[in-house]
């Protein structure tokens, strides 16, 4: 039985994750920050375990909890948008963003990866097409755009370190979707967006490590 990790699945697209891969049969970890999303995700039969992203504490936590585990799939999924604006952020907006959305990838990569490393694992991480450089159009949302910039750095350098090690590593834009983030307007549903991003992970291989790809598998500029 193959193993899925998803790493924030308390709602959106996290969540959906872990019920259509526990639909198809996979043996799902998967983390939330409060108790009773880690309890809704074990009514779905998930293994469920707490974490904190923001807090280093919790995140050797759960590298202790998984310790000798083999997966063969991980989702980072966790995230936040922060303010609309793309004026002068406060000192608290710029460190609740990148402090979820960049360093906790910093911290959980590493404990992750070598999990992934002997069944030549993959490893994704949700980016967004609003951190592409090269397809860069508005400034909306400029510290949302500059965490998922620097996050695709960070996977960009996961997969020069562990891509020799087997494990392919990714960062894709899962589309405009129906999420608390993306709003009810989105044309996307999570369903679809879970769906398109499950198929494009699985047949991928080692020649797309370092990728950055759209949720269909159409490739995104840097």
């Amino acid at each position: 039985m193959p193993t899925a990790l998803i790493l924030g699945a308390s709602r959106g697209i996290g969540h959906e994750m872990v019920r259509q891969y526990k639909q198809d049969g996979w043996r799902v970890i998967a983390t939330a920050r409060k108790q009773e999303d880690c309890d809704a995700l074990a009514a779905l039969g998930a293994e469920a375990h707490p974490l904190d992203v923001t807090s280093a504490d919790s995140i050797a936590a759960l590298g202790w909890r998984l310790d000798d585990e083999k997966i063969d799939c991980a989702w980072l999924v966790a995230g936040v948008y922060g303010p609309v604006h793309s004026s002068f952020p406060t000192q608290q907006e710029f460190d609740s963003v990148m402090h979820t959305n960049v360093l906790a990838a910093m911290r959980l990569i590493p404990i992750v990866a070598p999990l992934l490393a002997p069944a030549g694992g993959k490893l994704a991480v949700l980016s967004s097409k609003m951190g592409s450089i090269g397809a860069r159009h508005s400034t909306e949302g400029t510290l949302y755009r500059a965490s998922k910039a620097a996050l695709n750095s960070v996977l960009a350098d996961a997969a020069l370190t562990y891509g020799p090690q087997g494990v392919t590593c990714v960062a894709f834009h899962p589309g405009w979707v129906q999420t608390d983030m993306g709003g009810a307007g989105a044309p996307l549903t999570p369903e679809d967006s879970v769906r398109d991003l499950r198929a494009t992970l699985a047949r991928l291989d080692a020649s797309s490590n370092g990728a950055f790809l759209d949720h269909d598998g159409s490739p995104i500029p840097w």
